[in-house]
């Protein structure tokens, strides 16, 4: 099947030239091009003509959920009938497994997996093994280690009407495809017999497989709605839906009963020759721990074909030596090309200046926490081959790669201009005429003052307006000083928000709830918010993280999709980082007031839905983050009592805390850090 795009306009601008100058680019399988698209330009769009020009699968790398989920169904808006899918972590809340030796603590693993999601990842894996036509949207999980993709595709269970197969048979195979029997309700992932009747409930889909079977048999299937049973046709899946049935695995890591007497005897080797040397150093202790923890997985192993942590042994399912690099999604793509005999797969890589520096540094922290496990008995040495990619394994596993950023980093543009054909293609031009927003540069004396006077002009017209402040105590402050005196409708967004309440947050600014929406970092990149007119930037002079010309650049960016688009820089001195990106903004406006000059173009709003989210909240608040904080009651670390632990508890909670207060400032959030770091004084 082609990929067929759908949409009711034509490129415009400067989007025929970029699509025109990437595509030959890409056919021409040059390995890298950049795109330098200014925010509203339609970069999403000028991407979905490429992947219908090269008919290539296509990957779009993304550095964060939200943004996924937005391109996920932009893609599935302009690509109908074709299968997109959606593929990042499934976790909500994960906490990986880890050993302190200093305090001697060992954290275990604690993971909230999201069934929904789980869904999304399985029926990324299912469509990539069944449909030439893929468009995967993933976040950099999928530089994670998953199963194999030929383990996947040698287990699947293909099933014909008229078949010759008993329903035994069929009972036992989906036991080996991880589906649990049950004589309750159905669930996904669960199957049950009643009489001649096989139902089970895919891992991967929306829907029931109800076989029917005579003797040895298979004379009908069905597929239910898993609501009310009633019969549904399958329409997206590629398969003729009145013959042939295909039912993939229920999950990523599948072990194969004929190899895996071959693991299970090679781990048993590994360990004893681990077991030796932790004694040969004087790790008894170690050794016995080991001992323990590998046999119990290893009779899980032999007595269901799995057991929670399987991943740690993949490499020995997978045949890979010691070091390998570990399957991942990009495995996937490559088995696809080759299945459907394609010349290929393209990966996309959306703002690429944040998304290439996530890939490059997950590999050795990764690696510095398993050194650990394993040298003090918790974790085989195959523990280190279940892993991120290395960023020379990413490059080398994606052959055609296509960077799309408004501020692109060096790294890729110099990648781009020295490749086989220098290819860097810029779209300023935004579809609707609208250009880059009026700068002005105000006095930081008196800032809070002259903010309020423009959020109450922008309030008086209907528009909205977003504010970037320097720490989160400020956020809250100015947003308490908004609504207190100046009764404006008026919230706050920073890390402490959580994920899905952030997006409930942006719904609320874009459908009018309120005027103001104040924030630290968190509104820059990946927002698409076209009812924002002016974007307020608070100590603009203050250079660091926060006001490099990157983020100075993107965050102005916000207010672009708006025909009366204006930033307020409030500065007391004009910095590098200002300098650079009003040169470059200012650079951008000129091209594109010149372009409407000479084509008669009045710039126009954006007019943009308002899509329903991708998953539904839960009505229930979400699960405390750390469960020593649930086991008491508590909701928030300010809660926690020092007196109501256990020393073994106050311990393992220290080591928690300190972890997350480094994550945090690594992260450049040093509000939360802070945060951490006084509830850790309580408990010192």
């Amino acid at each position: 099947m082609e990929f067929k795009l759908k949409s009711d306009y034509s490129p415009t601008g400067d989007q025929p030239s970029a699509i025109k100058t990437l595509t030959e680019s890409i056919k021409k399988r040059n390995p890298h091009q950049t795109l330098l698209g200014v925010t509203g330009s339609g970069k999403t769009y000028t991407v979905a003509n490429i992947i219908q020009n090269t008919q290539l699968p296509t990957l779009v790398l993304c550095h964060n959920k939200t943004l996924a989920s937005q391109l996920y169904q932009e893609f599935r808006d302009f690509f109908p009938e074709n299968a997109v899918s959606y593929f990042v972590s499934y976790y909500d809340y994960y906490q990986p497994e880890a050993y302190i030796p200093k305090t001697d603590t060992y954290i275990e693993k604690e993971a909230d997996i999201n069934p929904e999601i789980d869904k999304l990842r399985l029926s990324t894996t299912a469509n990539l093994l069944s449909r030439p036509d893929s468009i995967v949207v993933a976040s950099v999980s999928c530089i994670y280690n998953i199963g194999s993709p030929v383990d996947q595709e040698k287990n699947l269970l293909v099933l014909i009407k008229g078949q010759v197969i008993s329903r035994d048979t069929v009972l036992m195979r989906l036991t080996d495809l991880q589906y649990t029997r049950t004589n309750a309700e159905l669930s996904r992932g669960f199957f049950r017999a009643v009489g001649n009747t096989v139902q089970l409930f895919p891992s991967y889909k929306d829907c029931v497989f109800s076989l029917t079977f005579d003797d040895n048999t298979l004379v009908n299937y069905e597929i239910l709605d898993p609501l009310n049973f009633t019969p549904l046709e399958d329409t997206d899946n590629g398969e003729n839906p009145r013959e042939l049935l295909t039912i993939h695995p229920a999950k990523l890591f599948i072990t194969d009963p004929k190899t895996q007497g071959d693991a299970i005897a090679n781990i048993r080797k590994d360990l004893d020759i681990q077991i030796k040397l932790l004694k040969d150093n004087g790790k008894v202790l170690e050794a016995y721990r080991l001992e323990q923890k590998v046999n119990y997985d290893l009779s899980m192993l032999e007595e269901v074909g799995y057991v929670s942590g399987i991943e740690n042994y993949s490499r020995y399912f997978d045949g890979r030596q010691p070091g390998d690099a570990p399957n991942s999604l990009f495995e996937y793509f490559h088995y696809n090309a080759k299945k459907f005999h394609k010349p290929g797969f393209l990966t996309v890589i959306d703002e690429s200046h944040i998304s290439l520096p996530q890939v490059r540094g997950m590999y050795n922290g990764d690696q510095a926490r398993k050194e650990n496990l394993i040298n003090f008995g918790f974790r085989l040495p195959s523990a280190k081959d279940n892993r991120p990619l290395t960023y020379t394994e990413f490059q080398n596993r994606t052959p055609l790669k296509l960077y799309i950023s408004a501020t692109p980093n060096d790294h890729e543009l110099s990648l781009s201009r020295s490749s086989a054909i220098p290819t860097v293609a810029e779209q300023l031009i935004r579809p609707t005429g609208l250009l880059d927003p009026i700068i002005s540069v105000r006095p930081s004396k008196g800032q809070v003052d002259d903010l309020t006077k423009e959020v109450l002009k922008k309030k008086a017209k209907g528009e909205r307006t977003l504010v970037l402040t320097m720490t989160k105590k400020m956020a809250e402050d100015l947003t308490d000083h908004l609504r207190e005196k100046y009764q404006l409708k008026a919230e706050y967004l920073h890390s402490d928000i959580h994920t899905l309440d952030r997006a409930d947050i942006l719904e609320k600014l874009r459908n009018g709830e309120f005027d103001c929406l104040v924030g630290i970092n968190l509104l820059r990149e990946g927002l698409d918010l076209p009812e924002v007119s002016l974007v307020a930037i608070l100590d603009a002079d203050k250079e660091g993280f926060l006001r490099t010309p990157t983020a100075l650049i993107q965050t102005m960016g916000r207010a672009a999709r708006h025909v009366n688009g204006e930033v307020i820089l409030y500065a007391d001195k004009m910095s590098d980082s200002m300098k650079t990106a009003i040169g470059e903004t200012e650079r951008r406006r000129a091209v594109q007031t010149q372009y409407n000059l000479d084509h008669g173009i009045t710039p126009v709003g954006i007019n943009k839905p308002i899509r329903e989210a991708l998953m539904k909240r839960d009505s229930q608040a979400p699960a405390p983050r750390i469960k020593e904080l649930a086991e008491h009651g508590w909701t928030e670390i300010d809660d926690i009592n020092p007196e109501s632990l256990t020393p073994q508890k106050k311990k393992i909670l220290v080591v928690k805390l300190k972890k997350m207060m480094n994550e945090a400032a690594n992260s450049w959030n040093f509000e939360l850090a802070a945060r951490y770091r006084d509830s850790l004084k309580k408990l010192q």
